[in-house]
């Protein structure tokens, strides 16, 4: 949600590391051995060991160095990690895989000393660029709240730089859109009607103003990307495979807003699209004035699309994000008195959409961020379902960066995981603006929600990168006092990830029976000093005991 805004609070250093030393073994029963680490399990059962031996895809065995090469025979492969730190693959709970939109050029604002610029440079940045530009090419740029809270940010202020050209200026928070006058007409929203779940801006007389929101987005982005093909779609896709890869993360759980089931198996079709296990999360666009459609409805065969790929849960936005001032809030936002924010759904439509999950037995994963949406999803479960039903389907709320205190024993008894992403963390300013200090310091709850026995989990939602969203998840820029410890932060983003994807007796942790996915890290995340945290990468990276990134000159054997 926020790459470009983290990028510039947390650069990340460059960490030089050194190559693992293989060595030949003697006979036994594990494939390969990795001894002489620190490795971190994330099962309670047993949180540090030394080794870890691996036969086929599973681990074996874990213990002290002396226990596991004890287990070494003629052909077993030994890997000495000579005191480097092991972890489970991360799984990313909540990432935005592929393209997603037209053929485009990025527009940056020049200088941009901030990841939030005003209009107006925004807009000299858009003229410069569309003097070299074809005008076939979409011109995109992505903004924060200040060009968001400009009343001139219209389609009408951009028609007068770039009249020619199609532009389509973003929210880094992705809630929120501003075209000109060309690029609405081409998508077919300069005339159409507000689609459920969405709105497009209109002036005093009725005519849209450029400015469009929420599935008026989603749905036009599907439209636009679809577009693009599905090769170029597959290639994106591959290409963030090998990326994460090599950030030590083995598992995505994919909020697929740029495709559908089609494009799903157009992918899945295409070998090794993406190696990391790949969770596609079904997306709906609700259809005319009808929130359940048969939009993205998969049988039994669909489910698993691919080896290391398979579809499950559906996603649902409720509301937007306080960036664009769209979180539903039981108080008015700080800076625009009497204002709420809005829903996305009428409390029908939201009923109906829980009712489906429940009826499908399909986990609702809920984009909610305003305390007063996380209250009507509680009323619309505690309506369609008892808790023991919601609490089988361990339903998920996406965010809930304004989830209030008062919610969380509902939030426990109905068995709801949430997920938080540190990324998020890393905006004080405009949080400061939209909550205003008094209540900033009660938002964003991490160590509150484990006191308080909620389920959470870490998902990405912005910068891909564990070792800078484990340095905000340990340090909570806004609120210190609820702050985890790094192996607080490690488990909700392997072991407690992978429970919210139903997937903890096969991943998430170092044990034995458990599948062979970890990783090696460039240094020790649990020692190093909060600063150097960004740089951490993969020296190594196992995934079903086959190693699928290794640092360019480590040894092999």
């Amino acid at each position: 949600m926020v790459r470009s805004a983290v990028r510039l609070l947390c650069a990340a250093l460059v960490c030089c590391a050194l190559p693992l030393r293989v060595v030949s073994a003697q006979g036994g029963a594990p494939d390969v051995i990795l001894s002489g680490g620190k490795v971190f399990t994330s099962d309670p059962a047993k949180p540090w060991v030394q080794a870890i031996a691996v036969r086929g895809d599973r681990i074996v065995a874990v213990g002290t160095t002396a226990e596991i090469e004890r287990l070494a025979g003629e052909r077993t492969r030994r890997i000495a990690l000579e005191g480097r730190t092991v972890v489970p693959g991360f799984d990313d709970a909540h990432a935005h895989v592929g393209l997603s939109g037209p053929r485009s050029v990025d527009v940056t604002v020049d200088p941009s000393p901030t990841p939030d610029p005003t209009l107006q440079p925004l807009l000299d940045s858009l003229a410069a660029v569309a003097r070299r530009t074809p005008k076939d090419v979409w011109l995109m740029s992505s903004v924060g709240g200040r060009v968001f809270d400009d009343p001139r940010a219209t389609r009408f202020v951009l028609d007068s730089v770039v009249p020619d050209h199609l532009v389509w200026i973003n929210g880094w928070s992705g809630h929120g859109a501003v075209l000109n006058t060309r690029a609405m007409r081409e998508t077919g929203l300069l005339e159409a009607p507000d689609p459920l779940g969405g709105w497009l801006g209109r002036d005093a007389s009725g005519r849209t103003t450029g400015r469009i929101d929420e599935y008026a987005i989603y749905g036009t982005q599907r439209r636009l990307g679809k577009a693009r093909g599905d090769s170029l779609f597959a290639g994106s896709v591959q290409r963030y495979g090998e990326q994460v890869l090599a950030m030590g993360i083995t598992s995505v759980q994919d909020m697929t807003v740029g495709y559908e089931l089609d494009r799903a198996r157009a992918v899945a079709r295409r070998a090794s699209a993406m190696r990391p296990h790949h969770r596609v999360i079904r997306f709906p666009i609700p259809a005319g004035r009808t929130v359940i459609s048969n939009d993205w409805r998969v049988s039994g065969a669909d489910t698993a699309l691919a080896p290391t790929m398979h579809i499950s849960g559906v996603k649902w936005v409720l509301d937007g994000t306080p960036v664009e001032q769209l979180a539903l809030m039981r108080r008015p936002y700080a800076d625009r008195p009497g204002w709420y924010g809005r829903a996305n759904f009428p409390f029908d439509a939201l009923r109906a959409i829980v009712r489906d999950a429940l009826r499908r037995r399909e986990q609702p994963m809920l984009h909610a961020v305003g305390d007063s949406t996380i209250a009507l999803v509680i009323a619309a479960m505690r309506a369609e379902g008892p808790d023991s039903a919601w609490r089988a389907l361990r339903p998920r709320l996406e965010h809930a960066d304004a989830l209030g205190r008062d919610q969380l024993a509902d939030i426990k008894k109905l068995g709801i995981i949430v997920v938080q992403n540190p990324a998020h963390l890393a905006i004080p300013e405009i949080m400061h603006a939209r909550w205003g200090a008094e209540r900033l310091r009660r938002i964003d709850m991490m160590r509150s929600l484990l006191d308080s026995g909620v389920t959470l989990a870490i998902g990405s939602d912005g910068p891909l990168e564990p070792g800078l969203n484990v340095m905000l998840a340990t340090l909570h820029p806004n609120v210190p006092s609820e702050a985890l410890t790094r192996e607080q932060a490690v488990i909700a983003y392997t072991r407690t990830a992978a429970f919210a994807a139903f997937a903890e007796r096969e991943r998430g942790t170092i044990a034995p029976g458990m599948l062979a996915d970890f990783v090696v890290l460039s240094q020790d995340l649990f020692t190093v000093t909060p600063d150097k945290l960004p740089a951490t990468m993969s020296v190594l990276t196992m995934l079903g005991g086959q190693v699928v990134h290794e640092q360019r000159g480590a040894a092999r054997d």
